[in-house]
């Protein structure tokens, strides 16, 4: 029996496996902006989780270090983020399934497992980042230690994910991200003579070496996410949520418009000898010129709001990963009493994150780590992405020419900067 509180929803929800069920949009042509953006709502939300505090940070330290030299890489991850979003969905509404369900069900449980242990090590290290970036933004905010938050931080996403329904949560997640765009003002201000930006795009003045290629593998993770492309599939399980090209186009007009708009206003304000090692505190200064003062107490209710997006996404993704690897019954519509494993791994996952954020590291430096591991480990999901919607045996359509080009392309170049990465650490 469900309580009015209960957050697992109606009984025919069980057994579908989506994490994140979007409300629906008014009936008939969308008649106002609210409208318009609460119909974009999964593609807007998605951008704004693709930018969670890691990418943000991590955009923030190579515009500090390289300046304007790291944009080309934005600009090259748009027709990888467009295939990929609009790929993805189409899996999750074609097969309902998880994309590492479908692998241990077509290919076996072991290659399935494989890819469950190597997002589950991405996913773990992203979410003890992002769970002290929250803690050094409650930290900014109330002025006080941020060990002080670490437990009322960790136990809110797990009541979140555990008791709350996620059909009411979402009509708040979009507004939690909204203090991300003050980096766009931020940019338009500092941004220098559109010429000067333009060649610095497309013909990048940098020094081709280990650092500048460890700053390519931490963008290309910090826009690529593997629990973000996992998380796609997986969300559009529910049948009554169907796929659309404007939600794609929304996911990545998110992501490229906030990460450009952090690499030009950390480059134009920024000039650290050593961005990695920077503060939160310095790393706000980027917001200067578009709110002055206010800066650091935007930029840390900014982090907190992408944070609280990112985090119940990161850990219900990762969840659903071995979930699906090892055939367990899963799902957050599920009570916990029939799906113990999942529920269990949720709440060891959040115990081990909260433990992990007792451990003295500068967060910035965690958050900007997390995403170069993140850049390494994209490639296999990418594969898996690419195997799974080319056979004819799971999907109704498989890609075009063109998204196979540009997911490959995709595979290719982060596997490229990852080897020549590792390369540079040995030599």
């Amino acid at each position: 029996m469900n309580s009015p509180r209960s957050r697992k929803g109606d009984p025919a929800d069980r057994g579908k496996g989506n994490v994140l069920r979007f409300p629906e949009a008014p009936a008939g042509p969308p008649s106002t902006v609210w409208q318009v953006l609460w119909r974009l709502g999964p593609g807007i939300i998605t951008g704004a989780a693709d930018l969670d505090p890691s990418a943000v940070i991590t955009c923030t330290v190579t515009g500090a270090a390289f300046s304007f030299s790291m944009l080309w890489v934005v600009v090259l991850c748009i027709p990888f983020l467009l295939t990929i979003f609009s790929v993805t969905a189409r899996i999750g509404t074609e097969t309902r399934r998880g994309l590492l369900e479908l692998v241990r069900e077509h290919y076996g449980k072991r290659l399935a497992l494989a890819g469950a242990l190597l997002t589950i090590v991405t996913n773990l290290v992203v979410i003890i980042a992002d769970l002290m970036a929250v803690t050094e933004a409650f930290s900014i905010l109330l002025n006080q230690g941020r060990t002080f938050f670490i437990v009322m931080a960790a136990f809110s996403v797990w009541y979140i994910l555990i008791f709350r329904d996620y059909r009411k949560i979402t009509r708040v997640l979009v507004l939690l991200s909204l203090p991300l765009y003050i980096y766009v003002a931020a940019a338009i201000l500092v941004a220098p003579a559109p010429r000067h930006l333009i060649l610095s795009t497309f013909l990048p003045h940098a020094s081709l070496n280990r650092e500048y290629v460890e700053g390519i593998v931490a963008m290309f993770g910090s826009l690529l996410t593997p629990y973000i492309l996992l998380w796609q599939v997986s969300s559009r399980s529910d049948p009554e949520h169907e796929p659309s090209r404007a939600d794609a186009h929304a996911a990545t007009l998110v992501s490229i418009v906030l990460a450009f708009s952090i690499i030009i206003a950390a480059g134009s304000m920024l000039h650290l000898n050593h961005p990695a090692d920077m503060t939160t505190r310095q790393a706000a200064e980027a917001l200067r010129p578009a709110v002055g003062d206010w800066g650091i107490l935007l930029f840390a209710v900014g982090i907190l709001g992408a944070g609280m997006v990112a985090l119940p996404v990161l850990v219900a993704s990762m969840c659903y990963d071995l979930a699906q690897a090892m055939g367990w019954k899963y799902g957050l519509s599920e009570h916990p009493w029939e799906a113990r494993s999942f529920y269990a791994l949720i709440s060891g996952s959040m115990l081990l994150a909260g433990l992990a954020n007792y451990l003295h590291i500068n967060p910035v430096k965690a958050l900007y780590w997390s995403m170069v591991l993140a850049g390494v480990l994209t490639v296999p999901t990418l594969l898996f992405i690419l195997l799974i919607s080319n056979d004819r045996r799971i999907m109704k359509t498989v890609n075009s020419r063109a998204q196979n080009f540009w997911i490959g392309a995709c595979g290719g170049a982060v596997f490229a900067a990852g080897i020549a990465w590792v390369w540079w650490k040995i030599v």
